[in-house]
């Protein structure tokens, strides 16, 4: 086998039927802009400061109105920092972290709270995820930034607007809505990596009364993934290959009735070949990539009547199909590798009597779909409607979704068995599994308007959830069970510029299963539910005339019946480990976010976010073999930094060029609970120059401008024969320095 890489003819070659569809979007729009290059007025920056709304609550809210920790990034910021996907603006929200088990973000930490995997067992997840209202709790890899309003991220417990998919936080995704005057426009950028990504919009008006409007916007990315295999010759077997659309319509059925309707489709292709041996970066030897594909097909419908006079009715409907291939190849090498290698044999009494040539070959594959349906049903109060002497606004509401997924799951092994004949053992385990759930909640809220300033919120939900579990392995569950969360949260304007805050709030995530268990496990079969209490004290500020605006919070969550991932050697196989969920007694996390940006002019503008982050384990401890215990107690909890950062700065002069840089950055962390591994910290630097005119704009932009070398996720066992199969960390890196160009046009 040839290890010789293959040449490429050009890191910014353009090939045009890998996206016919984009790129033929980009070119009429492109063609028509040029002749209306004086539709558009320049950018016109102003030091007057944006209002930031938030919109994943009840009610649409300015952010500096809201008494809860939340970080906002705009369609501008995104834009700035050439974000095309979730993953390039991650690093800017403080206390976030993610684990990188797979090609594109999906397992979430939000103030240390989040899963690091989901191979198996119910879909529960601790970090809500929602694109338009559509609910990808867990499967939110498919996350394209371009045409998007804003991302918010909502810290801390969700209980009253979300429930049990909420217990750490929640992420909420908004694309641009229709607009009643027609916007067109279109995007290119090419780069190193034959990086390729190809977008394009329009949006505007159906009808000529203005009653009907539309939004369509499509992008097309490809890229190689930034890692050569060697052993199959290959430079994109971690490659990215992802499409992303969506549309909207919104129709003003009366003046008293708005409907809107969201469509999303995306098809996410991608590889999966980021581990190596050797923790080399850039390099694989494996001969079985795998691949973490992804394709949702999703809506969401909105209507809203205000016609009553006390109230409006808002009903929020949704669903999305997913059907997913995840695979990785678990030996990370090729058969040549291993039979180089040396492995003992050993006689009846395990004393060795030699050598052999080594046999490892390891395949793990995960196809699923995934189907989802939400209703939700609330009333909320107009401004006749506030009762208690008009004190008092008040919603109350239902709601219930249905979640299926079906699984097919293949875990092939051969390996050395230390012996003659036969001198290796070989199995392959298979696993079919169906999931059902159904979720029933009410929900209510009441947000009074004490004097003296003064405001209080009032919120509780309760929330039933069934599910169903069945599979291949006899393994049989059925769980049922009843929880409830809520806030308290009391508010101050301490004058005009300044906003505190005391927040309470109990969030929850529903007790499970663990399937396929040796019977000396049977204890291990359940998993109760978690909660979390969250105390929140907190200051929304602004300064120097409302150019400097500042968010500050510290908060203290208490955990309760913690679900952690843990392992336990296999009694029934040595060689084997059994990975299941647990239950921890209980975990501290007590820190603090700040956020901060200031227009010091026209030109300038200056943003940073901090976070403080302290974790750890109750009194816990689990066996991991026989006499062998695994202690956690007073750790840290995984994927939970101490420290992240950032700070970034834009310009834009008045003849329109244009300069953005912008940092981040974490402390070390532990990569798993079952071992020490850590990682190192690191700190990333991003830029973006550039010229913007009327209806185009061009940019040269790079991220990861030195080239750091970060992991993002990590374990820690032995998987080599040449030291004696002593345990090691293995990391998976984070993405090298990306330098790319962008073209940008749009017209009315």
């Amino acid at each position: 086998m040839s290890n010789k890489k293959s040449t490429k003819s050009s890191t910014f070659s353009l090939s045009l039927t890998r996206a016919p569809l984009a790129l033929a979007i980009s070119a009429a729009l492109s063609t028509a802009a040029w002749a209306q290059t004086d539709a558009i007025d320049k950018p016109d920056p102003s030091n007057d400061m944006e209002i930031m709304v938030v919109t994943a609550d009840f009610r649409s809210a300015s952010l500096e109105k809201m008494p809860s920790s939340i970080t906002v990034i705009d369609a501008q910021q995104i834009q700035d920092e050439s974000a095309q996907h979730f993953e390039d603006v991650m690093n800017s929200i403080a206390n976030f972290n993610w684990s990188g088990g797979s090609s594109r973000p999906k397992y979430f930490q939000i103030r240390g709270v989040g899963e690091q995997e989901q191979y198996q067992g119910a879909p529960n997840s601790s970090v809500g995820y929602i694109i338009d209202d559509i609910d990808l709790s867990g499967i939110g890899m498919v996350s394209s930034m371009y045409d998007l309003q804003q991302v918010e991220v909502l810290r801390g417990p969700q209980g009253t607007r979300y429930g049990a998919n909420a217990l750490a936080g929640l992420i909420y995704l908004k694309s641009n809505d229709p607009t009643d005057v027609f916007e067109h426009g279109a995007e290119v950028s090419l780069g190193n990596d034959d990086l390729q990504t190809f977008s394009g919009f329009s949006s505007g008006p159906l009808t000529d009364s203005g009653k009907l409007l539309y939004r369509v916007s499509l992008q097309q990315h490809q890229q190689n993934g930034y890692r050569d295999n060697l052993y199959i010759n290959k430079e994109d077997t971690n490659g990215r290959d992802e499409f992303t659309g969506r549309a909207k319509l919104r129709w003003y059925a009366t003046d008293n009735l708005q409907l809107d309707l969201t469509l999303l489709h995306a098809d996410f292709d991608n590889g999966y070949d980021a581990w190596s041996l050797t923790n080399d970066p850039k390099h694989t030897i494996s001969d079985q990539p795998g691949v973490d594909s992804q394709r949702t097909t999703g809506a969401g419908f909105k209507a809203t009547y205000s016609g009553a006079e006390s109230f409006e009715l808002t009903s929020l409907t949704s669903f999305a199909n997913t059907d997913h291939h995840y695979s990785y190849d678990g030996d990370w090498a090729n058969p040549e590798y291993w039979a180089s290698k040396q492995c003992d044999i050993y006689d009846a009494d395990w004393n060795s009597i030699g050598k052999l040539p080594c046999v490892y070959d390891a395949t793990w594959s995960k196809v699923g779909q995934r189907k989802t349906f939400t209703q939700e049903l609330r009333l909320t109060s107009s401004d006749a409607g506030r009762i208690f002497n008009e004190s008092t606004d008040w919603l109350i509401g239902v709601y219930f979704s249905s979640l299926q997924e079906d699984n097919s799951l293949i875990d092939y092994a051969k390996y050395s068995n230390g012996g003659l004949n036969p001198s290796f053992k070989e199995r392959t385990k298979y696993l079919d599994s169906t999931y059902d759930a159904q979720n029933y909640a009410i929900f209510g809220q009441l947000d009074i308007d004490m004097s003296n300033d003064y405001l209080l919120s009032l919120g509780l939900r309760l929330e039933n959830r069934s599910s169903d579990y069945s599979d291949t392995n006899l393994d049989d569950f059925s769980p049922s069970e009843t929880m409830w969360g809520g806030h308290l949260a009391l508010s101050k304007a301490l004058s005009e510029q300044h906003n505190a805050y005391i927040r309470v709030a109990r969030g929850y995530k529903a007790g499970g299963f663990n399937m396929t268990l040796p019977a000396d496990f049977s204890d291990k079969k359940e998993f109760n539910t978690e909660t979390l209490y969250n105390y929140e004290l907190g200051l929304k500020s602004s300064w120097l005339s409302g150019a400097l605006s500042t968010n500050v919070a510290l908060f203290y969550m208490d955990r309760q019946d913690q679900q952690v991932s843990a392992s336990q050697q296999n009694p029934e196989d040595l060689s084997e480990f059994v990975l299941f969920i647990d239950n921890a007694g209980s975990s501290k996390n007590y820190g603090l976010e700040i956020d901060a940006n200031w227009y010091i002019d026209s030109n300038w503008h200056l943003y940073s976010s901090v976070g403080y982050l302290n974790t750890a384990y109750g009194d816990y401890q689990y066996e991991v073999a026989e006499d062998q215990f695994v202690d956690l107690t007073g750790r840290d909890l995984a994927h939970s930094p101490h420290l992240t950062y950032s700070l970034g700065g834009t310009y834009r002069a008045n003849s329109g060029w244009f300069a953005n840089v912008n940092m981040s950055g974490k402390s070390e962390f532990y990569y798993s609970d079952s071992n020490d591994s850590r990682s190192e910290p690191y700190t990333i630097v991003n830029a973006r120059l550039g010229y913007e005119a009327s209806a185009w704009s061009a940019y040269l932009w790079g991220r990861n401008l030195f080239d750091e070398e970060y992991g993002v996720r990590g374990f820690y066992f032995g998987n080599e024969p040449d030291n004696g199969w002593a345990e090691k960390q293995y990391i998976r890196y984070g993405d090298p320095r990306q330098i790319g160009v962008t073209l940008n046009v749009k017209f009315m």
